[in-house]
């Protein structure tokens, strides 16, 4: 794009941008010419696409960036799309504490209200899963979350979530999925001037019975049991704090240690690296609190209380985080034992112990594309469904979508009951390697400069597939042309391999599976380690990765 292509289009996106210090952000760049070349055609190299996340991007002004222009125009699109359906009802509004949420979140208030629907706005900083849930409890049309969930601070994000009219019974609550998205972003396209779409009034702003109906249910997801429990906590500066903290009373458990430098929301998530407890160091003061406070387990959230890790503590002291594997087949596991009817989910990337627990314990099982807008969607009669990145659906009938409060009620009941027998969770663990197998599992993410080079990969492995894995025959799949996955599988091993929808890496999703004894466990668990990694080894041979296409 040549300079004089970007200053047009920065010139036209001044004319319509209704907030002043954007217009100043862009002016002030137009200003810099031609230093600031790069920066702009950055920003204007095309607008933020509206997918099956909704949207997602850094805080920034012009079209490729997250702003009150982009949300005036999405808000636009979407409030016209649900005219079009003749769908129904109020457009409900969260948000979480993140630089521009409730500016956005009330944006999007006006705008629905200017166009005749009834906007319901949360009446504060609030989780995703209380949003979700508002969908349902109100019957509202749609909902709408502006977060970025566990992002670095300089990003936001605008998710939807259906209403029971327009996503049915299993959709109900759940976030979009096609053909919605891609009708919300051609409506979000058509939408002309921002200056011609009207605003109405701020809408009418819940009361907190909206959060007590929420923590009452979730509370009452749990039957009666033992409830004596010290739990180290931590909100990582996002949302959950209050909820669960207010769940974990309600449900009867004491109230939690909480990290006290990460208790209050705080955009800048000023004591991590990056705002997700998946990431390395994340969890540090955590581990501490529960080490200094003698815990039975460590739970975090994610900054807008989705996502649910959870640590356990060793006989020396150490902590163990596990992974969203693990505690997904034990939470799984605790629900079966309670006889919670339905149907178990997961997805083709996580591990296949669920799998071979429901069908040991004879429950209905389903597998999905990745993502919670199709685990929710598995079945109608839903009793779990849980995904590899933390994300757990333990009560669908309160929350259809992945849920860290609820999530951190399930394991603490679990934990609970366990310690009332003289065990722990680890113990729990243990159980099912010896009774399933060790199922261990772990992730090849190579980050790229080139997007070609992700195609490069697979055509790589899909043009020469290795004939064996780990010494053992490889059944190979291709799913295309429905998904751009692999799938590589052997008697004892697995491999799933996708471009990831949301950044500029390529995904392998690794599982080895190795029996296991009570009397050899440390042993065994071992082995399954060691193999895991040498899969890892063959998997990027077999993609033909070389050094410079990304950072393994």
């Amino acid at each position: 794009m040549s300079t004089d292509d970007v200053r047009e289009r920065a010139e036209a996106w001044l004319a319509d941008d209704p907030d002043p210090v954007a217009r100043a952000e862009i002016r002030a760049l137009l200003d810099g010419l031609p230093g600031s070349a790069g920066e702009l055609a950055d920003r204007f190299a095309g607008p933020l696409t509206f997918g099956t996340a909704g949207l997602r991007g850094r805080l920034r002004a012009g079209p490729n960036g997250m702003n009150l222009a982009v949300v005036t125009r999405a808000a636009a699109g979407l409030v016209g799309w649900l005219s079009g359906t003749g769908a129904d009802g109020p457009l409900v509004i969260g948000y979480d504490a993140r630089h521009g949420s409730r500016a956005f979140a009330e944006r999007t208030a006006e705008v629905a209200q200017g166009a005749g629907r009834a906007a319901l706005l949360l009446p504060r900083p609030l989780p995703t899963p209380v949003l979700a849930y508002a969908v349902r409890a109100l019957d509202a049309v749609a909902g709408v979350m502006v977060t970025a969930s566990h992002n670095p601070p300089q990003d936001n994000g605008y998710k939807v979530y259906l209403g029971a009219g327009l996503g049915g019974t299993s959709g109900a609550g759940a976030q979009i999925v096609p053909p919605a998205d891609v009708e919300i972003e051609a409506a979000i396209q058509a939408v002309d001037k921002l200056a011609a779409v009207e605003l109405g009034g701020p809408g009418r702003v819940l009361g907190e019975e909206i959060i007590d109906g929420y923590v009452h249910r979730a509370a009452a997801t749990l039957p009666a049991g033992p409830r004596a429990l010290t739990v180290a906590y931590t909100p990582l500066h996002g949302v959950g704090g209050d909820v669960l903290a207010a769940a974990f009373e309600r449900a009867g458990f004491p109230a939690p240690h909480v990290v006290a430098e990460q208790a209050l929301p705080d955009p800048d998530f000023p004591t991590v690296a990056f705002p997700n407890p998946e990431e390395k160091g994340a969890m540090d003061r955590l581990l501490a609190l529960a080490t200094a406070t003698g815990a039975d387990l460590a739970i975090a959230n994610d900054p807008d209380a989705d996502r649910c890790a959870v640590a356990v503590p060793g006989p020396d002291g150490s902590w163990t985080p596990l992974t969203g594997d693990q505690l997904g087949a034990a939470l799984a596991d605790q629900l079966i034992r309670r006889g919670a009817p339905g149907t178990y989910a997961t997805t083709i990337v996580s591990s296949s112990l669920l799998r071979a627990i429901c069908a040991a314990r004879g429950v209905p099982y389903g597998e999905t594309l990745t993502g919670f807008k199709w685990i929710v969607r598995a079945d109608d009669d839903l009793a779990y469904g849980y995904e590899e990145a933390l994300g757990y659906c333990v009560a669908p009938g309160l929350v259809r979508d992945k849920d860290g409060i609820t999530a951190a009620l399930l394991v603490a009941e679990l934990a609970a009951g366990l310690k009332a027998e003289g065990r722990t969770l680890a113990d729990r663990l243990a159980e099912l390697d010896v009774e399933f197998g060790v199922h261990r599992t772990d992730q090849l993410s190579v980050r790229v400069d080139d997007l070609a080079d992700i195609g490069r990969a697979m055509s790589h492995l899909r043009g020469a597939p290795p004939a064996t894995l780990l010494g053992e025959p490889m059944t190979f799949e291709d799913l295309r042309p429905e998904n751009d996955i692999l799938r590589l599988s052997t008697a004892s091993a697995r491999v799933v391999i996708r471009p990831s929808g949301t950044e500029p890496k390529l995904k392998a999703y690794l599982e080895v599976v190795r029996p296991a004894t009570a009397a050899t466990l440390t042993g065994d668990r071992a082995a399954a380690s060691e193999a895991v990694a040498a899969l890892k080894d063959e998997t990027a041979k077999a993609l033909g990765l070389i050094p410079h296409s990304g950072t393994v």
